[in-house]
């Protein structure tokens, strides 16, 4: 059976009265038809324009985001101070059912704890849309980045619409529009630069692959020895951005320093571990050499890992290789989002006659 479940509404009443055969269920507490292909195209057909429906419960072909179970006990172990409002312990059992990705829950409860502290004196059920919107105000005059709002829109809605079962009922907030930015990019001089001035074997490879892989900083860390296919040529990235698996290209050079560095350092489970034996190297500590290789090499601007993929796809596209080989070494779902490297490879400039000359 179809059940439809809604808050009072006269119209949706009325609306419901001219299905067929609707019936009451005492047991559910709902109103409920028959459950055919028919009937489902019928009810959105009905209420099309008049309510919004939310079948994520009904649908069974709803994609599992991970097939990993996330730990997020230390949210609910931590030490409490009296005067902060904590996640309620609903939210964190829905990311749990959810699956979300471990860096999303993290997000969602930061951001969500900032919000129900803005309104400390309010029940979250109390918060009305125009409350949501003053705080989403507060957040531009404090001059919070686009990306920032966006995430604290999304850990709202998912308290209200997916943790609480409600309608979509701050479908009519205004997202600030997403900027577009360019990418940095980095000259392969300056890359190469890089690696030479490294004389530290693991940190040369770091670099080296976070170059000549495209590879996330996220995705090296957790890139594991049996993921190096040195037969093929090539590196397997396992549960990237989007749980997805992909294959990278693997660097004849960088493979050679790859041998050097797994006779001195041995690692047992991770290509790079941090000081315990099979626990994974430090994001900050790559942001640290990245950094300070840059500065080696005598390179002004500031540098950051995430600059090495930029550069990676940049470079790809000004040798000539396909947006759609690009967009599969980089593990993008779309191909728009490889499409912005077009604005900064240089090939697309290098035909332009100079003006003064």
């Amino acid at each position: 059976m179809i059940g439809l479940q809604f808050y009072p509404d006269k119209v949706i009443q009325a609306l419901i009265k001219e299905l067929p055969n609707p019936r009451w269920s005492d047991e559910f507490g709902m109103v409920y038809i028959k459950n055919t292909k028919e009937y489902l195209d019928l009810v959105f057909e009905k209420f099309k324009g008049v309510a919004w429906i939310n079948g994520g419960s009904f649908f069974k072909d709803t994609p599992i985001r991970n097939n990993k179970p996330v730990d997020i006990n230390w949210y609910r172990n931590r030490t409490k101070k009296n005067q902060f409002r904590y996640v309620p312990e609903e939210y964190l059992i829905k990311l749990e059912l959810k699956k979300y990705a471990l860096n999303t829950c993290k997000v969602y409860i930061a951001h969500f704890e900032k919000f129900i502290n803005h309104y400390k004196n309010l029940c979250f059920k109390e918060i009305t849309e125009q409350e949501i919107r003053s705080y989403l105000q507060y957040l531009i005059q404090q001059q919070h980045s686009i990306s920032y709002i966006n995430q604290s829109i999304n850990s709202i809605k998912f308290y209200y619409e997916v943790v609480m079962g409600m309608p979509n009922r701050f479908y009519s907030i205004e997202r600030p529009f997403k900027e577009k930015k360019l990418p940095d990019v980095l000259a392969k001089e300056e890359v190469r630069r890089m690696i030479e001035v490294t004389t530290n074997l693991k940190h040369k490879c770091i670099i080296g692959l976070l170059y000549s892989s495209g590879l996330r900083r996220s995705e090296l860390l957790h890139l594991k020895i049996e993921d190096i296919d040195s037969k093929r040529m090539l590196i397997k990235v396992r549960q990237a951005k989007g749980n997805r698996d992909r294959y990278t290209i693997l660097s004849k050079s960088i493979l050679e320093n790859l041998r050097m560095y797994f006779k001195s350092y041995r690692p047992k489970v991770f290509l790079f571990e941090g000081l315990r034996p099979g626990t994974t190297y430090s994001a900050s500590s790559v942001l640290k050499i990245v950094n300070r290789s840059s500065i080696k090499a005598g390179i002004l601007r500031k540098v950051h890992p995430h600059m090495l993929r930029h550069s990676f796809a940049t470079h790809l596209l000004e040798e000539g290789i396909d947006l759609r080989y690009i967009q599969a070494l980089l593990g993008h779902k779309s191909s728009k989002t490889t499409e912005i490297y077009t604005h900064v490879a240089l090939k697309n400039f290098t035909g332009i006659k100079d003006l003064l000359n």
